[in-house]
Formats: structure tokens, sequence, C-alpha cells
């Protein structure tokens, strides 16, 4: 499926990931709908994105994933404004691990990707006034591997990937033109990854240490690349696309 001329909500958009997932979907003539929290951060990415690839191209909608009654909102706007909807990009993520913070992970890791993929197939199913379309759930190399850096995050990324896998097995699903798939990075240079460096905030800081050595770390450009190779190819649904800097890329078979 080409991206141009489609349209794409993609969440956890203001910085990281998210931002370089927005860059290559205009890139290539989608237009997007940013989603994220951070207000003043969500506005420098539209205005950046703007300046690059013109006006009315991109939306920014504020929303905290975690929120998930007030998700229906936020997509209904870019829906809306945009005249429709064909692409879901369930990027935001937190890594908290300590205290109680933790449950903000889940939240924002495992109840706002599963929000986020309702209100897609919904939005985009034939059945339902749809034309069909793709989610993409953003998932990790740590979802597929022992993390003892970082065992809440580990889980709500392999969470993501059996959510994701099991709809792809609903017999609904083909025949209303939607295709899931995982992709899975490895460490990637961007603020979650930063995080690292403060050891108050993981277990284990020195297997995070090891590890990082061996796999690297991705440029989120590098990611983005892959994201689109996953929208693109219309044979690919349960796809998991594992991506490493060391390693490159490597779909993975369950």
């Amino acid at each position: 499926m080409s991206v141009t001329g489609k349209i794409a909500i993609v969440t956890g958009a203001a910085h990281g990931l998210g931002k370089a997932f927005c860059d290559i979907l205009l890139k290539n003539g989608a237009k997007v709908g940013l989603i994220d929290l951070n207000i003043d951060q969500g506005q420098k990415a539209l205005s950046k994105l703007e300046e690059k690839y013109g006006k009315n191209k991109a939306m920014f909608v504020k929303c905290d994933v975690s929120n998930i009654k007030a998700m229906p909102e936020s997509f209904q706007a870019i829906q809306k404004n945009f005249g429709g909807l064909d692409i879901v990009i369930n990027n935001a993520g937190v890594g908290l691990e300590k205290r109680d913070d933790w449950e903000k992970t889940v939240d924002v890791n495992v109840k706002g990707t599963i929000k986020g993929t309702i209100l897609g197939m919904e939005m985009m199913r034939k059945d339902k006034g749809g034309k069909g379309g793709v989610i993409v759930n953003i998932s990790s190399m740590a979802g597929l591997n022992p993390t003892p850096s970082g065992p809440v995050y580990a889980a709500t990324k392999s969470a993501i990937i059996m959510y994701s896998r099991s709809w792809v097995h609903n017999p609904e699903l083909a025949p209303n033109g939607i295709r899931i798939n995982i992709l899975a990075p490895a460490f990637v240079d961007t603020p979650l990854f930063k995080m690292l460096e403060n050891k108050e905030n993981i277990h284990a800081p020195a297997i995070a240490t090891l590890v990082q050595k061996k796999v690297g770390v991705l440029k989120p450009e590098v990611v983005a690349e892959a994201l689109l190779e996953l929208l693109a190819d219309e044979t690919k649904t349960g796809a998991i696309l594992k991506i490493a800097e060391t390693t490159g890329k490597e779909y993975l078979t369950l």
C-alpha cells in the first residue's frame, strides 16, 4: 500500500520515534494527525513539520492515551479534519519501573495501544463505513527477551505482540480490509532511551549497559524506514519486524 494520499494517526508523536514516523509519512505524501500529551512539544513538532512539508497536511491533538475515555474524541477529530482514516501507529510509550510509577507504564503502553487498536479497527473496517487500513503497534525487542532492567516495560511490550497477533487471527479482519503488524526495535536514540542514563529509573543498570553494547543504538529515522515497509507491503499482516543497530532487520516467526 502506498501511503501517498492516505490519512494517518500517530500517538506519542511529539518527539523520538513518533516524530520520525510522522516525518516519513508526510515525506511520502500522507496526511498525519499527531497525538501527544505534551502540548508544547506537540506544537513545536507540528510547526517543524509544516515548515518542511507545508500547511494543512498535519494537525496536533492533545491527548493522554492512558486516559482511554479521551482517546475517541482525539481520533474522531483527526478523522473529521482530514475526511477519513487509513493508518494508525500506536507508538506512545513510557518505561517507568519503580515505586508506583510502573502503573503508568501499563496504562500507556498496554491500555493506550489496545484502545488505539480498537478505535482504528472501528473507523477503518469496511462493514462500518471505512475503506480498510493498516495498524502498526510499536513493541520492542524487550518484549521478545527477558529484560532484567525493565521487567514491567518488557511485560507491556510482550502484551502488545500477543494482543496484535490475536486480532490478526480473528476471521473478521481480513474481509474488512484490516491489517495489523508489529514493529519491535532495540535501543533507539530517543528521550525514552535517555531515561536509562538515570540509574534510578531502572533495575540492574549494569545489564542494560551490556545489552546496549551488544545491540547498539538505532537512529529514529532507520526505524521509520522499517515502519514504512510494514505499511507498504500488503502481504504483511501479523508480521513482527525486529530491528537492531548491530543486526539489522529480521522478521520473527512465532
